[in-house]
């Protein structure tokens, strides 16, 4: 069984407040990703980017200071281009989770291989691909490039780099 981690497409992060110009780009692409897993029944999973009111006074804040995915708001939400009917939707407060990777492991530990897509390249979908080859170590993990998009290209490019040399297999 395959499993399909879907990260972070989030209106702020396609078309919001830290939108690019890439990452509507990759939405058709994931839809067709997302209704094979679903035809095959595999189990997809969404995260969500998830911060508070107070966001601006966190250390990610005080480094990116654009308030973005603050709970409850239409930029925290999933683009309605995908569809999660059916789908695992986990909560992040940071880049990467632990509890994404706990997750995983105890609903499904039979897991074959893991898929990961999304936004953003350089940011959230690296920081939870190294998390997830840390605590599966044996578990082929792969990112597609095609269902991924970055801050810049270049930022994209060079995370898709160092995935590769960490042994997460790089599809597109």
């Amino acid at each position: 069984m395959k499993l399909l981690l879907v990260i972070d497409m989030q209106n702020d992060f396609i078309d919001g407040a830290l939108g690019t110009k890439e990452a509507p780009l990759i939405i058709g692409a994931l839809q067709k990703k997302i209704e094979e897993y679903k035809k095959a029944k595999n189990p997809i999973i969404f995260t969500r980017d998830t911060h508070g009111k107070n966001y601006l006074n966190t250390q990610e804040g005080k480094n990116l200071p654009v308030e973005h995915c603050i709970k409850g708001t239409a930029g925290w939400q999933i683009t309605s281009k995908l569809d999660t009917e059916g789908c695992t939707i986990l909560d992040k407060p940071s880049f990467g989770s632990l509890e994404l990777a706990r997750y995983i492991m105890e609903h499904y530990a039979d897991i074959e291989e893991i898929e990961a897509a999304g936004l953003c390249t350089d940011i959230c979908v690296i920081s939870n691909a190294m998390i997830l080859k840390a605590a599966l170590p044996e578990t082929p993990i792969t990112v597609d490039a095609n269902c991924c998009a970055g801050v810049t290209p270049q930022s994209h490019k060079n995370a898709l780099e160092a995935m590769k040399m960490c042994q997460i297999r790089i599809a597109g």
